[in-house]
């Protein structure tokens, strides 16, 4: 199958600048007075080295919430007798003026600055120290820049009346910026006179205006010479702009497409002016008039239309005015248009709303620089996942996640993006992703869910989760997966669905993790959490998936962690756990989950005198004639009471119900219980289960331990039979075999427990030589 370039490993160059830049103190860099970062002043890097740093530090601001900016860090690349910037990538409000400023002494040969809104007027006084050396350049979306306080009074005090105000800086242009070929100024704001700014410029190969409004555009006619892409995305045209761009002969990329729900545009495309532009523009090979209604008939007669295969060839174009092509367009944009659904289309990559294809193309171009007309096309293709297969995956998944990236602030971006992440993620598109590719899904969901406390976001993002195998899919960012579910979970408002699903998701990821892993999510307030669930619910007097799925996660969480008991404990966990049996009797997956959960407390030595009461006893009593969930209920109780028994006759504090009647009715539950049961339980260790064989003082705990064994090695022998002989069970039951103390029926069982590992042994034992 094809890989993505995006799928391979990460380069050595990518892994060596992430760490450095998560590691700064400890690679190139020293803190000076406990503040300020400094290099190493040996170091010397040359400019491939350097931009990447610098670009991969905006990208790791903007996108990882776990990295933490430096105040310092661009002086760092204050001086070039040590540290080279040639390209450089600035975006959004990472960057400020005394950024661009530290800099100001680096040879930059491109700079693109996008929706940096943090700039002002200080920083084009900066640009002017790169004017020599500066061929790219973008402050797309920079609205401040034009922009420089004045402090109207002038004196001291008069600012406490006036406070500093915003001026429009009318005086700057271009001067003296004689390498200039690329510019992109979209999003300018209204009061800067265009022409003047870019008059000074010699040679403009591209410009980008978008958003900008000019009812004369005459002055471009000054490069008509060196013009080869113009961007006139949402420019009301006329006539004149049109007669002015059709002499633009050189131009290679045209585009003067719009968002046709963002106004009213009186302009329509005609069949005479894409005719003006194929007779005149002879070297255009890319076109984007998306958005635009068209007023005549551009087209072919439908007849003529659907004859034949789809071809590219403009002879057999279906836009009628494209049949004067020489040769197909190497890209033309018709999303939201009516001519992308065309049948014969004389180009080779089509941005339209059409099918996967068009609508692929539509993401990758306009992503960067529009959202607005991107979340729209974000929207079509989830339909398209939603309803149809993709067969473009990777590349579908790849755009989404950087669409999620780029723009992790657009509300309708995060909504749209985070529902198509969710039909690219599900089980039929499992095995074509990557290990690489299924981690970056989670990383831009747990960025949505961090930023955006929206009731869709959330949900949209809690299902894509659902998508993934957990917890070892999630492993690599465990902590923070938790902090988020947490966080949802405790707000006092609650979506239902919601609720349910990180319910669902916080049970799974305590589910076979390590006791580190659970011990730090109790520290989080998992038990806690989980436990205000169920006061909730008990109030709400439902018994729901969620009251359930808490009840599992703590049954979980508690296993092996005597923590996280003690913490259940605390928290009047007990006091729950009655309210509950008596409030909802019949709940027997309940029940069980409850003393499952009973069971890991007993485990714990220290906790235990906190379960003996009169109270408790008489509940574990009772609870052994359950029948609920075929034996679970009942062996669960058996379990707990086994542990509270091998504590022996002086820790048994109560009067009532008599030791000895216990003892009595545990012996009976376990001879009802089917020796072939299977069984709703997972252990990961028989540890608990193993301590309680080398006694005399409860030979029903010895019983019920020696049962259990037996249960499980016979039913599930591939899994319990190694884990018994690996935890030494084997010499334990053979010493218990010679007790006095033990019960015949007792090593009668253990001797089948012996045979039945032993048999499995010698099935398995590898005789191939």
């Amino acid at each position: 199958s094809l890989r993505m370039a995006s799928d391979s490993p990460e380069s050595l160059m990518t892994l060596c600048t992430d760490y450095c830049l998560r590691n700064l103190e400890g690679t190139l860099c020293y803190l000076l007075d406990n503040e300020t970062l400094r290099l190493h002043p040996d170091i010397f890097l040359p400019s491939e080295i350097c931009d990447k740093l610098v670009n991969e530090y905006v990208e790791l601001v903007k996108t990882d919430s776990i990295f933490e900016p430096h105040e310092s860090f661009f002086t760092l690349f204050s001086d070039p007798r040590s540290t080279r910037l040639a390209r450089i990538h600035l975006r959004e409000h990472i960057v400020q003026d005394q950024d661009l400023e530290a800099i100001r002494k680096q040879d930059l040969i491109e700079l693109y600055l996008t929706n940096c809104e943090k700039l002002t007027a200080k920083s084009l006084q900066t640009l002017v120290s790169f004017s020599h050396t500066l061929i790219s350049l973008s402050l797309f979306g920079c609205c401040n820049i034009f922009y420089e306080e004045e402090n109207p009074g002038g004196c001291e005090d008069d600012c406490l009346v006036n406070p500093t105000r915003q001026v429009l800086v009318k005086d700057f242009t271009f001067e003296g910026f004689s390498r200039l070929r690329f510019l992109n100024l979209g999003r300018l704001i209204e009061g800067v006179n265009v022409e003047t700014l870019l008059r000074p410029l010699a040679s403009l190969a591209a410009l980008d205006l978008s958003g900008i409004q000019l009812n004369d555009v005459g002055f471009l006619t000054q490069w008509k010479d060196s013009l080869v892409s113009l961007v006139l995305y949402n420019m009301d045209l006329s006539e004149e702009h049109i007669q002015v761009i059709a002499q633009l002969r050189k131009l290679r990329h045209l585009d003067i497409s719009r968002d046709h729900l963002s106004s009213y545009y009186k302009f329509k495309l005609t069949r005479r002016v894409l005719n003006l532009f194929v007779e005149n523009l002879v070297n255009l090979t890319s076109l984007d008039i998306s958005g635009h209604t068209m007023l005549e008939n551009c087209t072919i007669p439908s007849m003529e239309e659907k004859m034949g295969q789809t071809s590219i060839e403009p002879a057999k174009s279906s836009i009628a005015p494209f049949r004067g092509l020489k040769r197909p367009l190497q890209f033309l944009g018709l999303f939201e248009t009516s001519l992308c659904r065309l049948t014969h289309i004389p180009a080779y990559k089509v941005s339209g709303d059409k099918n996967e294809e068009q609508v692929l193309n539509a993401i990758e171009a306009y992503t960067e620089h529009r959202p607005e007309i991107t979340s729209r096309a974000i929207n079509l293709l989830f339909d398209i996942a939603r309803i149809e297969r993709c067969s473009q995956l990777l590349r579908a998944l790849q755009l989404v996640i950087t669409a999620l990236k780029c723009h992790k602030d657009d509300k309708n971006i995060q909504v749209t993006g985070s529902a198509a992440l969710f039909y690219l993620t599900n089980s039929e598109y499992r095995m074509e992703q990557s290990v690489k590719l299924r981690r970056q899904v989670i990383q831009v969901v747990l960025n949505g869910m961090e930023s955006y406390q929206e009731v869709t976001v959330q949900r949209n993002c809690c299902l894509t989760l659902c998508n993934f195998s957990i917890p070892e899919e999630l492993e690599f960012q465990y902590r923070r997966v938790n902090e988020l579910l947490l966080n949802i979970l405790n707000q006092s408002r609650q979506d239902e669905s919601i609720q349910r699903i990180a319910v669902h998701l916080c049970n799974a990821l305590v589910c076979q993790v390590d006791n580190d892993h659970k011990e730090a999510v109790g520290k989080m307030g998992f038990v806690m959490t989980m436990l205000k669930l169920i006061q909730k619910k008990l109030a709400d007097k439902t018994c729901d998936q969620v009251m359930e799925f808490s009840w599992s996660a703590l049954w979980n969480i508690t296993d092996e962690t005597p923590d996280n008991c003690e913490m259940f404990l605390n928290y009047s966990g007990m006091k729950l756990f009655l309210e509950c049996l008596k409030e909802f009797p019949e709940k027997q997956e309940l029940h069980r989950n409850m003393l499952g959960l009973l069971g890991n407390v007993a485990e714990v030595k220290e906790l235990r005198p906190q379960l003996m009461t009169s109270q408790f006893i008489s509940v574990f009593s009772n609870l052994l004639e359950s029948k609920a969930d075929g034996i679970e209920v009942s062996y669960n109780a058996c379990g707990v009471l086994s542990h509270i028994m091998f504590d022996g006759p002086e820790a048994w504090g109560i009067c009532e119900p008599h030791r000895e009647e216990v003892v009595k009715r545990m012996w009976a539950a376990i001879q009802s219980w089917d020796i072939n049961s299977r069984r709703n339980i997972n252990y990961r260790s028989f540890e608990p289960i193993l301590r309680l064989l080398p006694q005399g003082i409860s030979p029903v705990s010895q019983h019920w331990a020696t049962w259990a064994l037996y249960n499980l090695v016979s039913v599930y022998p591939d899994k319990y039979c190694p884990l018994l002989i690996k935890e030494g069970g084997i010499p334990l039951l053979k010493d218990m075999i010679k007790m006095a103390s033990a019960r015949q029926e007792t090593k009668e069982m253990a001797r089948k427990v012996i045979e039945h590992c032993s048999n499995f042994k010698e099935e398995n034992m590898d005789t191939s030589r």
